[in-house]
C-alpha cells in the first residue's frame, strides 16, 4: 500500500472511522452489529464529533517503534515529541538481536539467546520451540547438508511430531524439501522464502514481549484488524464491493507494519525512521452508508 491519503471530505471520513476504532472499538462495534438503522446524518455526525489529538497520534507511534524494536527511532521520536514509551528501550536491544539472528538464519545462536533472557519462554511455549527448531531443518536443508538434515529431523523433531499431529504434519512439509533438486518445482518451496523467516522472528518476538508483560504486537496492528473487520462486516451487510483500498490491506500484523507505517502523522519522521505512509486512497467514497 502506498500513495498518500485522500484528501478531502472522503478522506477525512475514512480517516475519523479509522480514529473511532482507535478510540472507541467497543461503541463502533456495537453499532456494526445492531440491527438499528443508523442515519447518515447519525453517521456524519458520530465521524464530525471525533477529536484527533496529536498526543494518541504520538502514543501509537511510539508503540510501534517499541514493539518492532526500532530502537534510535524510538530514542529520536521520544526527544521530539516528549512521547515517554511503555516499554524500557534497553530491554529492545535483547529482544532484536534474538530476531536478528532468527532473520540471519542463526537458529541456535537465536534460541541460546532466548535461554539467556528467560528460559522459561520456550520451556512453557513447545510450539514457539518447535517452529524455531524447524527452522533451523530448513537452514540445513538450505545449505545443502542433507545427511545433517535428516539426522536432525529424526532426533528432535521425530518425537515432538509423534506427540502432536499439528507438528508432524509441519515435518513432513519440510521434509518433503528434500524430495526436490528444484525446489522453485516442490510444492512447499515457500518455506526457504525470506518470508518463513520472518515469521519465525515474528513469533519469536512475540513471545518474549509477552513474556515481559507486554501487548505481543503494536496497538497499530491490533486496531486495523478491527477497522478491517467493521468495513468488510459494512460490505457484507450492504452487498457492496469493498469500501476501500484500506480494507484490502489493513491486516497489519508486525512484518507488514514494520515495512509500512498507516499514521498521517509527522512525514519527516516517517520517511526518515518508518517508511513511506501507506495509501488510504478510496476505491469506494460512499463509506457513509448505515451499518445494517
Amino acid at each position: 500500500m502506498r500513495s498518500e491519503i485522500t484528501n478531502g471530505p472522503e478522506g477525512d471520513e475514512l480517516m475519523s472511522l479509522f480514529w473511532i476504532v482507535i478510540r472507541q472499538p467497543a461503541e463502533i462495534e456495537a453499532m456494526a452489529t445492531s440491527k438499528r438503522v443508523i442515519t447518515r446524518e447519525e453517521w456524519e455526525k458520530k465521524l464530525n464529533d471525533v477529536k484527533i489529538r496529536k498526543e494518541d497520534m504520538n502514543k501509537l507511534v511510539m508503540n510501534f517503534l517499541v514493539t518492532e524494536g526500532y530502537v534510535e527511532a524510538a530514542e529520536k521520536f521520544r526527544m521530539e515529541s516528549g512521547t515517554e514509551p511503555d516499554i524500557d528501550i534497553a530491554t529492545i536491544t535483547d529482544r532484536m538481536a534474538v530476531k536478528k539472528a532468527v532473520q540471519c538464519g542463526n537458529v541456535e545462536d537465536a534460541i541460546e539467546k532466548v535461554n539467556d533472557l528467560n528460559p522459561e519462554i520456550l520451556d512453557t511455549n513447545p510450539q514457539l520451540f518447535f517452529h524455531l527448531q524447524q527452522q533451523r531443518l530448513i537452514e540445513l536443508i538450505r545449505n545443502g547438508k542433507v545427511e545433517e538434515a535428516l539426522e536432525f529431523a529424526q532426533e528432535e523433531l521425530a518425537p515432538r511430531g509423534e506427540e502432536n499431529q499439528s507438528f508432524l504434519e509441519e515435518l513432513e512439509k519440510t521434509v518433503a524439501l528434500l524430495a526436490f533438486e528444484d525446489v522453485s518445482n516442490c510444492p512447499v518451496g515457500e518455506l526457504l522464502d525470506i518470508s518463513q523467516r520472518l515469521k519465525t522472528a515474528s513469533e519469536v518476538n512475540a513471545a518474549i514481549l509477552t513474556s515481559q508483560s507486554h501487548e505481543k504486537e503494536c496497538s497499530l496492528a491490533s486496531r486495523l484488524r478491527v477497522c478491517k473487520r467493521l468495513m468488510n462486516l459494512y460490505v457484507l451487510l450492504n452487498n457492496r464491493p469493498k469500501a476501500s483500498k484500506f480494507v484490502e490491506d489493513a491486516d497489519m500484523g508486525p512484518e507488514s507494519a514494520r515495512r509500512e507505517s498507516c499514521l498521517p502523522t509527522n512525514k519527516r519522521f516517517v520517511d526518515s525512521h518508518v517508511g513511506r505512509p501507506c495509501s488510504l486512497k478510496l476505491v469506494n467514497c460512499d463509506m457513509v452508508r448505515p451499518f445494517l
